[in-house]
């Protein structure tokens, strides 16, 4: 086999598989990616929300499961959380030589064809059956009465996803800390690709500096509740930006310095990067594309020290760290930050190792190492 069989006119059928597209995230630039490598690919996904993904995907190839055409099985799909096993594994992928998942939950566990290889790219082992379990049932918004059955079903959840791992053929973690996790709840190994961002986009500003920015989706894990406690009490400006069902309650406990960008474009995000003092990453993420994108445009992030940002923030080059995820000792960081210490020039130049063309020949080389790997053993690959 030559790489030539993993590209676009190779002879190889190859389908993409996301958990689902139902938000404009990290895990949907890595598909949106993909899909741009391998374009006569079809993408199968639980459900597609065209309110709230990003435009690209109205125009492509998306065949969603049988949830899509259930009540509510868009706009509520996490109430089919215990329906979403069989509908993963309902997807019709005999046609396909190579199968590529996108999963931080079910697309992992798609049944393939015993011929066909199956790359799985992983941005975590499934966060709320394994390493956030616990907070998971804490912070859901439920009544008492499902918060005592949900423990049951989350049990169940986490067998099949043990098992759906061995139907991986290889997995690639998005990154080190990923890596860990994969080997640790799944026992298999794995190789780490960075997730692309589009660092060419993004643009230093020479404009002063006025305010910090946070933001992404508004969900508990991402901790923005610290930023928004810390910034209230110091009085100093804070830009958010996303939506998310933590926006209600982040807008009550917020001061009037503190502003809630909701959803916004490309075009305005580029310019909040840019024009900030410097990005807040006060979570434990699994990579973290947004403080990428930040030192792309020159800034400095000030980050929890743990999970990706400690793989992808050089303290003192693009940004530092603090200890102890409570909004106190942000606060305590924010007071004693220096930003004209940092050049950025320097931060930008550094982030260009987590580009879209890095990504791209990585996943490149990688399906030829498998190829090659393959050669004279697997049917698919040989035929």
């Amino acid at each position: 086999m030559t790489s030539s069989n993993f590209t676009p006119s190779g002879r190889l059928k190859i389908a993409l598989v996301h958990d689902h597209l139902a938000q404009d995230g990290g895990a949907e630039q890595v598909v949106k990616v993909l899909k741009e490598f391998f374009p006569q690919a079809p993408i199968f996904t639980l459900i597609f929300d065209r309110r709230r993904t990003n435009n690209f995907f109205h125009d492509q190839d998306v065949r969603t499961s049988f949830l899509q055409n259930i009540p509510l099985g868009v706009s509520k799909y996490q109430w089919y959380l215990s329906l979403m096993p069989l509908a993963t594994e309902n997807y019709n992928l005999m046609d396909y030589d190579v199968v590529i998942s996108s999963a931080s939950s079910f697309a992992k566990g798609v049944i393939t064809r015993p011929d066909s290889v199956h790359i799985c790219y992983c941005h975590t082992p499934t966060r709320f059956l394994w390493m956030d379990t616990y907070f998971y049932i804490k912070e859901l918004r439920v009544n008492s009465v499902i918060k005592l059955i949900l423990p049951l079903t989350l049990r169940k959840l986490r067998q099949w996803d043990r098992l759906a791992a061995d139907r991986v053929d290889y997995f690639v973690a998005n990154s080190q800390t990923v890596k860990n996790r994969i080997k640790k709840y799944y026992n298999r190994n794995s190789e780490v690709i960075y997730p692309p961002v589009a660092v060419e986009e993004f643009f230093i500003s020479n404009h002063p500096k006025k305010y910090y920015l946070a933001g992404g989706r508004l969900v508990p894990y991402k901790r923005v509740d610290l930023a928004v406690r810390a910034f209230s009490r110091l009085g100093i400006p804070l830009k958010v930006f996303g939506i998310g069902p933590e926006l209600k309650i982040l807008k009550r406990m917020a001061k009037p310095n503190v502003q809630f960008l909701g959803k916004i474009d490309d075009a305005t995000k580029k310019q909040l990067f840019a024009n900030c003092i410097a990005y807040l990453n006060p979570q434990e993420e699994d990579f973290g594309i947004t403080a990428i994108e930040a030192m792309a445009s020159g800034r400095p992030v000030i980050a929890y020290r743990a999970g990706g940002a400690t793989e992808t923030v050089k303290e003192g080059l693009s940004g530092e760290f603090f200890d102890e995820q409570i909004w106190e000792e942000l606060a305590d960081r924010i007071i004693r930050f220096e930003p004209q210490r940092y050049n950025p020039m320097q931060i930008k130049e550094y982030a260009q190792q987590f580009s879209l063309e890095t990504f791209k020949q990585k996943i490149f080389n990688l399906l030829t190492k498998i190829g090659d790997e393959n050669r004279g053993r697997h049917p698919v690959i040989d035929g």
